[in-house]
Order: C-alpha cells, then structure tokens, then sequence
C-alpha cells in the first residue's frame, strides 16, 4: 500500500489543472506543466484536489502510485512558487556573470565556459561568486544547476570549484614532507 499516493494533493490557490485524455496539465503564474500518465494509474480533479489511484493491485501499479502523486505535487508546486537552486564559486579568480541569454564562467581554464541559458529557466548572479537557478520545472532546475556544477566541481583539497549553497565537501589533507 502507497503510504504517499493515498493522500489527495491541494491545489494551491491561482492554479488550474485539467484532465486531457492522459495528461495533467497545471497552468499558474509562473507557467504551465505537462504530464503524461501511464496506463498503471488514474487521476481525478475534484473539490481543489488533485487524487491519484492505481488501477490494479500488481507491484507496478502501487509504485506508479506514489510517483504520479509526487511528480503532480511538484508540477503544483512550480507553477505557483517555483523552485530554487543556489550555488556558490570558491577560487581565486573564479566568478560567473550572466550576458545576454548566457551565464559566462570563469573557472581556471584558459578560456571562459559560455552556457545557454535554457527556455523556462532564469540564472541570476547577485555576485561573481553566486549563482541562482530559478524555474517552475523542479527536474529542469536540478539538471541546469548539475551541468553548471560540472563544468568545475569541487576538489577535496583546497575546495575550489562550484559547489550547490550548503553543500559539505569532504576535505584530504595535503602531502606531507
């Protein structure tokens, strides 16, 4: 028994969400989201909730289950308060501005990283050494703020490299004579 799918999901106030054929779609002001369902699961829009059941007893059916309700929670969630994902510049040297529809990086190599930003999603630079991934797709923001990580990722010596705000980095100790 899904102890997570069981529970209806309240839709926030200024969002709407419809039923086409096998797709729930949230509209709200931040944008609008799309998902398709999978044969294992139904959904109902009733009374400003969002109720997800599954359509059999079997294994695949229950996992679905939890899932849909966890991707529709979070699809709720975008679209009216989005979501957030700050990283932080450790280096000298090292900083990030953003130019155009581009984020600019400075990361110790010997030429600067110049990434698009992509459609739906907002970075935003308050100083050279912070960086804010902004959007309504919680999977979209994730996966932008991972491939900025991986143009430097931290290194356990020293620290430098880009790091997500908060995250511990687990520090070696250097040579010794």
């Amino acid at each position: 028994m899904s102890r997570v799918g069981k529970y209806p999901v309240k839709v926030p106030s200024g969002v709407t969400v419809t039923l086409q054929d096998r797709t729930v779609v949230a509209k709200g002001k931040l944008g609008e989201l799309r998902l398709a369902l999978t044969d294992k699961v139904d959904v109902t829009v009733e009374n400003g909730e969002v109720a997800v059941a599954p359509r059999g007893d079997d294994r695949a059916a229950r996992t679905m289950w939890g899932t849909t309700r966890s991707l529709i929670d979070g699809m709720l969630t975008g679209v009216s308060t989005g979501f957030t994902r700050s990283m932080e510049i450790n280096g000298t040297g090292y900083r990030a501005a953003v130019q155009g529809k581009d984020l600019v990086l400075n990361l110790g190599y010997s030429h600067e990283i110049r990434y698009p930003i992509p459609e739906g999603i907002k970075i935003t630079t308050e100083r050279p050494t912070a960086i804010r991934v902004e959007g309504a797709d919680k999977q979209r923001v994730g996966q932008v703020a991972a491939e900025i990580r991986a143009f430097r990722g931290p290194e356990p010596y020293k620290g430098k490299g880009v790091k997500y705000e908060g995250e511990q980095i687990l520090r070696k100790e250097g040579k010794k004579k």
